[in-house]
């Protein structure tokens, strides 16, 4: 009896020392991931194009009308991260105070095409569940962000072009505006100025002349950003109105997921700006999630990696890059690329030249 009081002592002794442990290693394990949930720090990150921006070609009035628009979208995207909301309606907010703005090529500062009329694309990428959405040919959407983050919610494909996807959009109860509401006198005198050169040229050599727009023109006026949210996901979108004086229906790599925007919660979150088919070529904003993924890269060497290769193919142009640790890449090999970011601080941070 005495042998049977002992052994039931020592398994009670061990199941209350279990248990101990158990609930010691619950609490650890909870301050853990207390822990890791407070480092993660809500992040915006935005540009408005990239090209020849020199501080030598700048006004002081034009850099201060960027600088501040730029913090404006900043501000916009980074009061719903600060209020507890998450990334894909911060990148919407930003890029629409972008898309609202003449300063930028997209939405009422898009550029005109040979046919002088204005079409825009963009595309979103959720990195939580990888999901995309895209629009591409669109000259009667007012915000065309808003527009692929509904094909991205509201539909079965990834991308809808022209007339298809503005009878989407309207079915979907954005707000829809007639062409004449992007016009934009300035844009309009810059087509006009590249078309007499190319009208010059054909009269000079007596044949036809198909000239690189972006030997006019080397501001690269895309806009986009990426953010994360408190719960650590990631969101990605770009919005353009493509490239001066383009022809044939042209479409860039800004609505192409994988070249102009990409996001994934395991890696980053990317958009792009910059010479488009060399960026679609090179799969450029997937390229540095690979990179990430596949070689164990970080953030800032796959950025850089992924830029040097782009311009060993004359790809000129730039990525902002963001991932779930917060870590902010901005790249180009261009004389400089409109940037910005904003954090916990929530003081915003605004770039535009090389150094």
């Amino acid at each position: 009896m005495k042998r049977l009081f002992l052994f039931a002592t020592t398994i009670f002794l061990l199941l209350s020392c279990n248990s101990e442990q158990t609930a010691d290693l619950k609490t650890q394990n909870e301050t853990t991931k207390s822990e890791v949930q407070k480092e993660i720090v809500p992040t915006l990150v935005i540009h408005g194009g990239a090209g020849t921006i020199r501080k030598e070609n700048m006004s002081p009035e034009l850099e201060k009308e960027y600088n501040h628009k730029l913090e404006e979208a900043l501000n916009a995207g980074y009061k719903i991260l600060d209020e507890g909301g998450n990334s894909s309606d911060a990148v919407i907010a930003a890029i629409q105070i972008m898309e609202a703005s003449p300063l930028f090529n997209a939405g009422i500062g898009a550029v005109y095409t040979h046919d002088e009329t204005i079409e825009h694309d963009a595309s979103f990428m959720d990195g939580k569940t990888k999901n995309a959405g895209a629009v591409a040919g669109v000259s009667r959407i007012k915000s065309p962000i808003e527009a692929a983050f509904e094909v991205m919610n509201s539909s079965v494909h990834v991308m809808m072009s022209g007339k298809g996807a503005e009878l989407f959009a309207k079915q979907q109860g954005l707000e829809m505006v007639d062409p004449s509401y992007f016009h934009n006198e300035k844009r309009h005198q810059q087509l006009l100025r590249i078309k007499e050169s190319e009208k010059a040229e054909l009269d000079h050599d007596g044949k036809s002349a198909q000239m690189e727009p972006y030997e006019h023109d080397y501001k690269y006026g895309t806009v986009g950003a990426v953010a994360l949210d408190k719960n650590g996901n990631l969101a990605a979108g770009t919005s353009t109105g493509g490239m001066t004086n383009k022809r044939y229906g042209r479409i860039g790599d800004s609505p192409i997921i994988g070249a102009g925007t990409y996001a994934d919660n395991q890696t980053c979150a990317v958009s792009s700006t910059g010479h488009g088919e060399y960026f679609i070529r090179n799969v450029v904003a997937y390229d540095i999630a690979a990179r990430m993924k596949y070689k164990e890269s970080s953030l800032e060497n796959a950025a850089n990696s992924t830029i040097e290769e782009l311009g060993k193919i004359d790809g000129t142009g730039g990525v902002i890059c963001l991932d779930a640790q917060g870590n902010i890449a901005l790249t180009f090999n261009t004389a400089g690329m409109y940037r910005g970011w904003i954090n916990q601080s929530g003081q915003p941070n605004v770039l535009m030249y090389k150094n």
